[in-house]
């Protein structure tokens, strides 16, 4: 019975989206219980069938069942990371367990699997097309990994840990949030605010408001602390922030995560040793490109070296720019920014200061929409009539070159406190065509700090050759939501991604989207950040939020020279916290180190990193690994990805143009529009015609030349 719960009635808003207004907390406990429930009913329907199995009747049967289920918990997590609440929380933690519980008992069913089983062994004589081929393998996989060749013992036992483990993972990020959520840095005054420029106080300013406080705040949000890092005066205040901020996770009391990431560990350890593996590691790259833990090592091998080099060669720039300004002794982790902010302006003449007032948060939504038009067709169209969560949110119906729809778009863009730190895509409905067409609703969630006001409308139309984007110069009543060159970077990153849950156009929904392997994950959501830094979209849409100016051409020219500034730094970094994840989840024994923190300390010294540099995550808040399962003995896969798409997008640059139409065409039928339907290597290869090579991957980061970059 629906009782009048909004989740389980019909949705009869436009592209069937959910009734934000009218949902509650409380409706979501027995919403997933009712729609667990029906879902058993119609496996059980499937698995009872007294007819042979065959594709139609078990496979495809088996795709399309489950959608009110995926409809409610897509929704349910969907608010949980983006606008979650006390009450919110609580659910998430109760239903942790019986939603793990739901899943195993889904792939654990003999009966079930019996009929994908049977199927599988036969699959070459079956006259499927290669998509249902795709379809029957990968289902019969997850399978597999979800323990249904296991005997019933270790079934029982296997369910457990799976329940544990879903209880952990949520503990750990409510964990995360919570420190996040908490800390603030109160700039009292003058001196307080002493080094920072207008647009740093501006979004601490609005910062402050957000939270009902008066003066200036920094935050932990990523937007607003590493600014602040960068440019602040006061040593002190950038310790305190930094330390506040690498330390998130690690405050005793009942929000620390270090004994809860131990325990992950474990069972991790004992969910691999179920599977026969001997470590998590073996277990989770089974089903990735890379396939083992020595074609890891042998990428992220090729890289670190080289990025130990460029970083000294980093480390000795810095340390002459503060003699020349009469400072001595070592670089710390929070002094690092600082001073690279300082070589920056002065080898490149380029300071963020200059560079952001051209990169308003409206314009730069604007070009990634421009870009999609001229590479794929697509047409997004603001529609402020669709039910949204929350009022930053931005919804769009986008449309292909032919007029269709072919998906909603929401857009969420701003730090707050009841959203979890990071950028991310997430859908409500994936695309499909088994039984009733399914449009896909993908959402994008970035945290960009808020400027002092912002545009109550939604993104402007790309502005007219030469011209001024309309409504967007002149005021005086503040500043806008400004992004850097690399908050640019990531909001192209993230609307790769929902390009490719956009463009999707598959039959089955297990196949939808960004449903593919985790190191092929990252390939579209990376190389459309390629075109942020194209000259003629920089012309385009980087425009001055005061005067409506494009970006002069010589400012381009100096963030192309740029490009490469302080390289070393940022892929040791990524490339030490690559290095710690597949470590700590290698470790053959049962029971993971005693202190995480000194295992942690004690393996970056052995690997040499350079003091001061310090690591993108620490594992007591990496929730790329312990907020969930799909990053854990995976954070490579950024690397992976990106030997994809510097090799990718090398065949823009051979065509001679950023839009060459061909290349367009076939980056869009074999990348974003296959989702899993086609073997990850078979893809890149249809769109490049060769497999890829590490050398653009080298260029583009600087590792392959000797002198200082």
């Amino acid at each position: 019975m629906n009782n009048n719960n909004p989740l389980l009635e019909p949705w009869d808003a436009p592209h069937g989206l959910p009734p934000f207004e009218r949902l509650s907390a409380e409706h979501f406990e027995p919403a997933l219980h009712e729609a667990m429930r029906r879902h058993r009913e119609e496996l059980a329907a499937i698995a009872s069938r007294p007819q042979a199995p065959d594709f139609d009747n078990t496979v495809a049967a088996f795709d399309s069942a489950g959608r009110l289920l995926a409809r409610v918990a897509s929704v349910f997590y969907n608010l949980t990371s983006s606008a979650t609440s006390p009450a919110l929380q609580a659910v998430q933690r109760a239903l942790a367990g019986p939603m793990a519980a739901h899943h195993s008992a889904v792939y654990m069913d003999a009966q079930l699997f019996a009929r994908f089983d049977a199927l599988y062994e036969q699959r070459s004589t079956l006259g499927l097309t290669p998509e249902q081929q795709r379809l029957l393998e990968r289902l019969h996989l997850d399978f597999v990994r979800a323990g249904a060749r296991l005997e019933p013992a270790r079934q029982a036992r296997y369910a457990q840990v799976m329940e544990v483990l879903a209880r952990l993972t949520t503990q750990f990020a409510q964990n995360v949030l919570h420190d996040e959520s908490t800390w603030q840095l109160v700039l009292n005054n003058e001196a307080d605010l002493a080094g920072l420029p207008d647009f740093v106080r501006a979004a601490a300013r609005q910062a402050a408001v957000d939270r009902r406080l008066d003066g200036h705040v920094i935050t932990l949000s990523r937007s607003l602390v590493v600014p602040f890092l960068s440019f602040s005066q006061r040593r002190d205040l950038r310790e305190q922030a930094w330390r506040a901020w690498v330390g998130r996770g690690e405050n005793p009391g009942e929000h620390d995560n270090r004994e809860v990431a131990r325990a992950i560990l474990r069972l991790r350890n004992e969910q691999a040793r179920l599977h026969g593996h001997t470590c998590f590691a073996d277990h989770a790259l089974a089903d990735t490109m890379a396939g083992t833990r020595s074609a890891v090592q042998g990428l992220l091998g090729e890289v670190w070296p080289r990025a130990l080099a460029a970083v000294e060669r980093e480390r000795q720039a810095l340390l002459q720019a503060m003699q020349a300004e009469g400072e001595s002794g070592e670089i710390e982790p929070w002094d690092w920014r600082f001073w690279a902010e300082k070589v920056r302006r002065d080898r490149y003449a380029i300071d963020d200061a200059e560079v952001k007032p051209y990169f308003r948060l409206e314009n730069m939504v604007a070009a990634a929409f421009d870009c999609a038009e001229r590479l794929f067709g697509l047409r997004f169209t603001p529609r402020a009539d669709l039910p949204v969560y929350h009022p930053d949110v931005k919804a769009y119906e986008v449309r292909d070159a032919t007029g269709a729809v072919v998906g909603v778009f929401l857009q969420d863009n701003f730090a707050r406190p009841t959203k979890r730190s990071g950028a991310w895509m997430s859908s409500l409905r994936w695309q499909s065509r088994n039984g009733s067409a399914q449009l896909p609703v993908i959402l994008n969630n970035n945290n960009f700090a808020k400027g002092a006001f912002s545009s109550p409308q939604a993104a402007s139309p790309p502005p007219p050759e030469g011209g001024r984007s309309p409504g967007q110069a002149g005021s005086t009543d503040g500043e806008p939501t400004l992004l850097s060159l690399d908050d640019a970077r990531t909001l192209f990153h993230e609307f790769g991604h929902g390009l490719h849950g956009l463009l999707s156009d598959v039959s089955y929904e297990r196949l939808s989207g960004t449903q593919v392997l985790r190191d092929f994950v990252e390939l579209p959501s990376q190389i459309f950040e390629h075109w942020i830094t194209e000259p003629e979209v920089l012309q385009r849409h980087a425009r001055h939020w005061r005067t409506g100016e494009p970006i002069p051409l010589a400012l381009v020219q100096r963030l192309h020279e740029a490009r490469r500034f302080n390289q070393g730094y940022e892929t040791v970094r990524y490339t030490a916290s690559a290095l710690v994840d597949m470590a700590v989840h290698a470790l053959e024994t049962p029971e993971p180190p005693a202190d995480l923190c000194a295992f942690e300390a004690e393996l970056l010294r052995e690997q040499g990193l350079p003091h001061g540099v310090g690591l993108n995550h620490r594992l007591v808040h990496f929730q790329h690994l312990f907020a969930g399962s799909s990053y854990a003995a995976g954070y490579y896969v950024y690397l992976w990805a990106e030997v994809l798409d510097a090799d990718g997008y090398d065949a823009f640059v051979e065509a001679g143009s950023p839009f060459a139409p061909d290349v367009a065409g076939k980056l869009k039928r074999h990348i974003y529009a296959s989702g899993n339907s086609i073997e990850p290597g078979a893809a890149y290869a249809a769109f490049r015609g060769r497999a890829p090579t590490v050398q653009p991957l080298l260029k583009k980061r600087g590792l392959l030349q000797s002198e200082p970059v």
